[in-house]
This record gives structure tokens, sequence and C-alpha cells, in this order.
């Protein structure tokens, strides 16, 4: 049984807690909050018994083997390597750290004492979005993609009115690209591998704005991906609501998603034989068919993350190393901090493009 507190009281941690209380692989110990009641009330009414209100002593207890850090995105590598160094495998909360640099030296860290230190980037565990990925060996040369998520956020409001909030904070390494845009490319390197390149134009808050954002940061944003043989466009917005669908286009075929995120229903629209084009405004060709494919659903998907984190950590408690401890369909724990990384280095580099600098990056 593996016993798991974690950082947090926001409502990703209540998710989390939901699917490890209904494990019957683990068990919630208790929540770190520095407010001492919200740490105890918010303990007891998810069914634990220890609350904290100090990062020392929840790395020190006995009766912790394993950490989901929740906690605001600037705050995750600070506190995986104290967690780490007293021995605690670590689950943390997309994105993994504020930039490659930074989650490097968790990852490091993580190899040197034996631990798990795995992202909670639920696409990847998802078997909905693995059933995405194997579809795309029957769709042929894949040549463009479009992977996108958008949605407004009550944040931004909050910004507008002339308050300071989490989600919009260099301080804390978030901004749209950092909190809903990681959904769009850690996927992508997850499909396709890193890019040759990324070209990239955001939308930054406007100026008025950067007292209490403590900088430059984006509300929305656009990228272009190139790989050898394909290009993939990567789209994000808290400011805006995108309706368009995830579009992965191949030389015989178009895949169609609902979402990125929490995909549940997949369109494969496989083209016909070629009609030369006239001054219809219809496209026609002969022979074409459409499927539509209702993937598997969860009332929570954070179920899968954990239940891949619990396995990883007992392999590597059997002596498997934690590099090669196996983490889901998408690999092993090596495989899967190694596409963390290579999704980090490319939103360093569109924040970069962006002038988007956190206070982490000079580190």
């Amino acid at each position: 049984m593996l016993r798991i507190a974690t950082i947090g009281t926001s409502p990703i941690t209540d998710n989390l807690i939901e699917v490890l209380n209904a494990s019957s692989e683990a068990r919630f110990v208790g929540t770190l909050s520095r407010d001492a009641e919200r740490a105890a009330v918010f303990t007891r009414d998810h069914g634990g018994d220890t609350p904290f209100t100090r990062l020392e002593d929840l790395a020190a207890s006995s009766d912790v083997d394993a950490v989901y850090i929740g906690s605001p995105n600037g705050l995750h590598a600070t506190q995986a390597l104290e967690l780490i160094e007293h021995g605690k495998h670590v689950l943390v909360e997309k994105p993994f750290a504020a930039n490659e640099a930074a989650a490097q030296q968790v990852f490091d860290a993580a190899q040197r004492a034996g631990v798990v230190a795995m992202e909670a980037m639920r696409p990847l565990h998802d078997p909905a979005f693995c059933q995405v990925r194997d579809a795309l060996a029957s769709l042929g040369r894949i040549r463009r993609a479009s992977i996108r998520f958008g949605k407004y956020s009550s944040r931004y409001d909050e910004v507008l009115a002339g308050k300071r909030t989490n989600i919009f904070d260099c301080a804390m390494a978030s901004g749209a690209l950092m909190d809903i845009g990681i959904y769009a490319v850690e996927p992508m390197v997850a499909l396709f591998g890193t890019p040759v390149d990324v070209v990239s134009g955001v939308v930054l808050l406007n100026e008025d704005t950067r007292a209490i954002t403590g900088g430059a940061i984006d509300g929305a944003g656009t990228a272009i991906a190139r790989y050898p043989d394909k290009m993939v466009e990567l789209a994000w917005s808290k400011i805006t609501n995108d309706d368009l669908p995830v579009q992965i286009e191949s030389e015989q075929a178009t895949l169609e998603l609902d979402s990125i995120s929490i995909p549940t229903h997949m369109t494969i629209k496989r083209r016909g034989k070629a009609v030369r084009g006239d001054a219809k405004a219809t496209r026609t060709d002969q022979g074409g068919s459409v499927e539509d494919i209702n993937l598997p659903r969860s009332n929570n998907t954070m179920e899968y993350e954990l239940a891949d984190f619990v396995y990883a950590v007992e392999a590597v408690r059997g002596g498997t190393p934690c590099d090669q401890a196996p983490a889901g369909p998408f690999g092993t724990i090596g495989d899967l901090q190694a596409t963390t990384l290579a999704a980090l280095a490319l939103t360093d580099e569109i924040r970069r493009q962006a002038g988007i600098v956190f206070p982490f990056d000079a580190a």
C-alpha cells in the first residue's frame, strides 16, 4: 500500500484525492497547506489523518511514501527536490517545472536517490489518447496536424479587475502556454517526437496588467513546429474559447478529435479518389469513408496517471532501476521524463521568442 500525501488544496488536488481514495493500491495520508486550519479541514474532509503545514515536516514524515505536488508551477521543482532528498517519490502536476533546466535537475536528483519522479500529464496515461496514437499508423504518411486547446479562464476576469492570481503570474511560472498550452505541446512530442524547430507568436496581456503579473505574460498563442516531413500547428488560449477540433492530416485520411486533454470521440475521414477541381463550392472525391469512434471514457482520468505512478513505484521497490520502471502505454519513467524535457525545451523557446521571462530562468 503506497501512502500518498498531497501539496495544495485546489480543485485539481480534489480530483487526485478522489481517485486515490478509490484505489486499492494506495491511500491518502494528508495534505500540506501553509494555513494550518485549511490543511486540517482539507485533510479531514478528504479522509486523511495527518495534515502538514511545513514542507520539511512532510519530507521527513515516516508515514508518507510519495507526494502529489499540486502547488503553483513555480514551486514544483524546489518542493520536489526537498522531498526527493528525503526519499519520497513524487508525482508532479503539469507542467513539471518552470523550465527544462529545473526539470532536469529534479530528474537527476530522483535518479541518484532511486525514487520515481513523474509528471501528471493525463493524456499520456489515458487509454483514449493511446487509441488515438494507435490509429495514426492506419492513416498513412502524416503531413499536417493542428493540436489546440483554448478555454476562457475566470482567472482572467480577476486580472481585468486588478487582482493578482497564480494563473497569470511570472513568479509562479504560469500564463496560458504553461497552464493550458502544455496540453498541446507535450502530446505533440509524445505522438511525433521532437520537432526540428518551432516558430511562435503570442498574445500578451495588456501592459497595464504587468504590475500584478510580474512582467510580460501570455493569454493566447500559436506555434508552428516543423518536422522533416510534416508541420504541426499548436494553439492555446485562456482569454478566448477555441471550438475547433484537433486535426491530424495524412495523404490518405484526416483524423479529428474532440479534445486533446480528455478525448472522448474520434472521427477518421478517409478520402476516395481525388476529382479534379472546378468552380463548385464543395470538395468532391469518389469512394471515401467516414468512421466515428467513441473512445474509452472515465469520470476522472487522473485515475490512469495515478495507477501508472503506483505501478512504477512498486517496480522500483522491487528492484527495477527508477528510469526503467514501466509507467504506462508511453513507456518507462525514463521515456516519460524525456518527453517532459523535450516539451519544456519547446516552451522555453516559445517564451524566449515572446519575451516572457520567469525568475527561475536565470537559475
